[in-house]
């Protein structure tokens, strides 16, 4: 009996060492490139060419696979897993170099199609990406208009076999339908065992916890306070409106429209991303920050993908407004002016702002636009230092452009944007649960043709002063009618003083 005791917590550290590498094992490969990097990836006309950074490793231990479309290598500690557009084979023709002193391996993988272009190579986080799912799609090809009870003796003991098979041997066979990929499903909420109501919110409300804490933090853009993580939707938008109309300043207001000579050096500012090009080469920087983004499959419905597209609106309104007050050279006030001019952000209030009227989700309609920019003129009209229609017209006709280069570009704002968060102390948390998500959504997900189509009705919409909710009109017009009224109101007093003066005799 004591020798059992004293082995007893032997066997325990055993046990937990055994766990504690089976975690570190499943660590290293959700952490799909942890160390090594890409240091191109190109193609010709039979082949693709991926050259990967990974130092102090030997040759002997590569091991490379190629499945089709997918492509993986394992180089301990390094681990990467590539989904290309088309199949590849492994042939006489592949080949794979390692030069110790560069400390790079270079993979050439044969095309099974030759000519076939495979494209977004340059795109690393759609490359590392998970596989999709295979799911069924449409309505199916045989409708059972009758059924009744057979007797089918093989059938039902088919039915008895899978039935009795175990929990294990279930997933074998479901992994094994799906090219041996795990499943991915979307998070069951958890039950509910806090004392108060919990409302997610960021990107695709897959977000909560982060602001527990808020109240002792210098988050200055925060407007539901303490109450963030308890706040509902309804109750998150009714605060942010009343706290705009709180903050709305006519005086500031008034003195940017009547001396606007520094608000006009802003407009004459073209945006450098903007300028559409034929050469887009992402900087080493980009992709970096790429290998570092969550590698997550999106499961949106189609409700969700059309509300993600406003709200990428409203951010890279945000980042035209701040490009262009900073013409591209970011200060420490930059962090505050993305996080205070998005609701998205500030009060946890994403688009929609009006309901959609048609069931036909991948169209966007005039009047649901033009309530996604009202939100953000509100806020550019309230808080940052410069508050000028003319310059939110001219952030949006900025929107406008930046969607028209398509992912690439749209991703290079994301990331840009991306990296004045990262390095605020308290905006960061708007980079984890909003940011990063975007970047890798944008990059993967997105539809160049929607983000076009995006751009020419942005490009065309008209953002009604009116619909701001306060008297810009009638403000503007007192500027306007500011110099007649002095020169009436001379004119008045040099009579009044004549009138005053003795009669001469």
């Amino acid at each position: 009996m004591k020798h059992s005791t004293l082995l007893l917590p032997t066997l325990i550290r055993a046990l937990l060492a055994v766990l504690c590498h089976a975690v570190h094992s499943q660590h290293l490969a959700s952490q799909q490139l942890s160390s090594g990097l890409f240091e191109s990836i190109c193609q010709t006309e039979v082949s693709v060419i991926v050259s990967i950074y990974c130092p102090s490793v030997r040759a002997s231990d590569v091991e490379i696979s190629v499945d089709e479309t997918l492509f993986s290598v394992h180089i301990n500690p390094y681990f990467l897993r590539l989904n290309f557009s088309h199949a590849l084979v492994e042939d006489d023709a592949s080949s794979a170099a390692y030069d110790p002193g560069s400390g790079y391996l270079t993979v050439t993988l044969t095309k099974e199609v030759r000519g076939q272009e495979f494209k977004d190579l340059d795109l690393l986080a759609k490359l590392l990406a998970p596989r999709p799912s295979q799911q069924a799609h449409g309505a199916p090809i045989i409708e059972v208009l009758d059924s009744q009870d057979t007797a089918n003796d093989a059938e039902d003991d088919l039915v008895a076999r899978t039935q009795g098979l175990s929990l294990e041997q279930q997933e074998i066979l479901e992994a094994a339908e799906n090219d041996w990929q795990l499943p991915q499903q979307l998070p069951e909420p958890l039950p509910a065992l806090h004392i108060r109501a919990e409302h997610r919110y960021g990107f695709l409300d897959a977000h909560a916890g982060y602001f527990t804490h808020v109240a002792h933090t210098e988050n200055e853009v925060n407007e539901l306070g303490a109450d963030a993580e308890a706040c509902p939707p309804d109750e998150r938008r009714r605060r942010r409106l009343a706290h705009e109309d709180e903050k709305w300043d006519e005086e500031h207001y008034l003195a940017d429209f009547a001396d606007d000579e520094y608000i006009q050096e802003l407009l004459a500012w073209n945006h450098p991303h903007a300028i559409v090009s034929d050469e887009f080469q992402y900087t080493e920087e980009e992709n970096l920050t790429m290998l570092r983004l969550p590698r997550k499959e999106y499961l949106a419905s189609a409700r969700q993908t059309h509300d993600l597209y406003l709200t990428l609106l409203t951010l890279l309104f945000s980042y035209a407004y701040e490009s262009r007050t900073t013409q591209c050279d970011p200060t420490p006030e930059s962090a505050w002016t993305i996080s205070a001019l998005t609701p998205a952000f500030s009060a946890l209030d994403p688009p929609p702002y009006q309901p959609h009227p048609s069931s036909d989700l991948s169209k966007f309609t005039a009047p649901e636009l033009a309530a996604t920019f009202a939100a953000s003129y509100r806020r550019a009209l309230a808080f940052p230092l410069y508050r000028s229609f003319a310059l939110a017209d001219a952030c949006r006709a900025d929107v406008a452009a930046l969607l028209s280069g398509g992912r690439r570009v749209v991703a290079r704002c994301l990331l840009e944007m991306k990296r004045i968060l990262d390095h605020h102390d308290v905006y960061y948390v708007y980079s984890k649960i909003w940011v990063d998500d975007f970047c890798m959504w944008v990059l993967a997900n997105a539809s160049d043709k929607v983000l076009q189509n995006l751009s020419r009705d942005v490009a065309c919409l008209r953002v009604e002063k009116k619909s701001i909710g306060w008297d810009l009109q009638e403000l503007e017009a007192l500027v306007r009618e500011g110099p007649n009224r002095d020169l009436d109101s001379d004119d008045e007093s040099e009579d009044e003083i004549e009138r005053m003066l003795p009669v001469p005799l």
